[in-house]
């Protein structure tokens, strides 16, 4: 038992050591209506009824879990964009993931976001 504990210790820190989830804080806002149908940076169209979002980095496709930190509220939102463009912002949401995280009448709140990073 004695030599069993620090090799499992061992184990569990390195495993937890290489984690690929990473973790961003920071506010989120959400698209205005005049940039539905308009094309994101990968191509597709925006649409405010789907679950997507914009990053500055993260590449397209990442699904992103947005958990907003006044109310406990969470999204997964997939990124097709870029942005946001304004300093302290981390994520721009489509209206309807913005409307799950309750924030609409404020606009902008204060998030954490949460995804894999890519091998």
């Amino acid at each position: 038992m004695n030599k069993i504990f620090p090799a499992l210790l061992l184990c569990i820190i390195a495993v937890s050591s290489c984690s690929r989830k990473i973790t961003e804080t920071g506010k989120a806002s959400f698209y205005a209506d005049k940039f539905v149908g308009r094309k994101t940076a990968s191509g597709a169209v925006f649409k405010q009824n789907k679950l997507t979002a914009a990053h500055k980095t993260l590449p397209f496709g990442t699904k992103v879990k947005v958990k907003n930190k006044a109310n406990g509220k969470t999204v997964k939102v997939r990124i097709n964009d870029r942005g946001p463009f304004v300093q302290g912002r981390i994520i721009d949401l489509s209206k309807k993931a913005a409307k799950r995280l309750d924030m609409v009448n404020a606009g902008v709140s204060d998030v954490t976001i949460k995804y894999k990073k890519k091998k």
